[in-house]
């Protein structure tokens, strides 16, 4: 079980896991801008092309009964190349070449690691230094501990 928990220390303390954590919640606020643009300002170009307040209005149609949206595609297909659209054309291709300058020698690499991941790489260094005395003092406790488990109101009985 030990070993199991310091795997998951070191997954989440591992700077793959924080980059993966600010991509999703970078990536989420991102989503709401796009969201935001369509509903403002396409969808309204929508209604006045077609007649409907959006897209998935557009194309619908009943059979025996069962409603079918062709819209509701639309709008979820549309909305979703609108945001990888805005995702490359405003992060993808810039970083893409700024590694290629990069490559190249044109643009300097970083001197040292940015001041956040100096910030994360210190808390981890003391939390680990942390740990470590915590599990050096903890082993005393839990041996008292176990002595008098089994005693009504000894040490180890609630």
């Amino acid at each position: 079980m030990k070993n199991v928990l310091n795997g998951f220390k070191n997954f989440v303390l591992r700077g793959n896991a924080i980059d993966l954590a600010v991509g999703i919640v970078i990536g989420t606020a991102f989503t709401l801008v796009v969201t935001s643009i369509v509903t403002g300002l396409i969808n309204p170009l929508v209604a006045a092309i077609f007649g409907q307040k959006d897209l998935s209005e557009v194309g619908n149609f009943t059979i025996n009964g069962a409603d079918f949206s062709v819209g509701l595609v639309l709008d979820s297909v549309f909305k979703f190349l609108c945001v990888a659209a805005a995702l490359y054309f405003l992060i993808v291709l810039p970083m893409n070449h700024l590694a290629a300058r990069r490559k190249k020698g044109v643009e300097d690499e970083p001197k040292a690691p940015a001041e956040d991941v100096l910030v994360l790489q210190e808390i981890r260094d003391l939390l680990a230094a942390q740990n470590a005395r915590a599990a050096g003092a903890s082993a005393p406790v839990a041996a008292g501990q176990a002595e008098g488990a089994g005693r009504l109101g000894g040490p180890g009985s609630r």
